[in-house]
């Protein structure tokens, strides 16, 4: 089946996507991927050492749930079976980015308070929700993958240790990098205080609680895989929190 016909227009956003990571220097060299599922059995992925910036879109791949290719005329990624196991593990979710943008990766190499699992500000706080730390494992390796499964179901953003971040949302892949993009603005402001010297102020549970209000309004889905959490003082304040 010709799926780069099939899906030309979903192609072409996800070539645009590629192409602002590395505009905004989240992904250098072949660093970053990201993958979108179009059916079930069916993801659209990034190639194997190719800058981001220079994916055209006959350089996409399209494999299977099992990792196997179905179309594109390079290799996938070396990282698909984690991209695979998310998409197994998580059925809730469309598209996953993975990038290392320069300031929220320096909570990934930082010891000490992660202010990225604490509630900042609102728009984070809605479509991002906490982002949790993932213990270091050697890149490319089923270990690094299973590092993610105490945490998969809580979270839709994580902080690999020393390495970078992966981020995931139940729409396409144009949502999931806005909120990259907000996750690292988050991330320049949280820095920017802490140069300041002061201390950092966090919404109060009770505001935390009234903004259910704004997940309901929007028909905001909350962070994990669905059930999980049924507030934002679960997911804030909550045991996994």
């Amino acid at each position: 089946m010709d799926y780069h016909s099939q899906y030309a227009e979903k192609v072409k956003i996800f070539v645009e996507v590629c192409h602002k990571l590395s505009r905004h220097m989240y992904v250098t060299g072949y660093g970053g991927n990201c993958a979108w599922k179009m059916e079930d059995d069916v993801l659209m992925i990034t190639p194997t050492q190719m800058n981001k910036g220079h994916i055209q879109p006959e350089d996409v791949v399209f494999i299977s749930m099992a990792g196997e290719k179905l179309a594109g005329k390079r290799k996938p990624t070396g990282e698909t079976p984690m991209y695979v196991n998310f998409f197994k593990e998580r059925p809730d979710i469309q598209s996953v980015v993975h990038c290392h943008p320069p300031h929220t990766n320096a909570f990934a190499i930082t010891k000490g308070k992660n202010w990225l699992m604490r509630p900042l500000f609102p728009e984070t706080i809605t479509e991002v929700g906490p982002v949790p730390v993932v213990p270091y494992g050697e890149p490319l390796t089923q270990q690094l993958a299973d590092n993610f499964t105490p945490l998969l179901q809580k979270y839709n953003a994580f902080l690999m240790e020393n390495h970078g971040l992966v981020i995931m949302s139940r729409l396409d892949i144009e949502w999931t990098m806005m909120n990259t993009e907000l996750l690292e603005m988050t991330s320049v402001h949280v820095l920017g205080a802490a140069q300041l010297g002061a201390d950092i102020k966090e919404i109060s549970k009770d505001d935390i609680r009234r903004m259910d209000n704004v997940m309901h309004t929007r028909s905001l889905p909350f962070m994990g895989a669905p059930g999980v959490y049924n507030s934002l003082v679960d997911a804030y304040y909550g045991d996994g929190a």
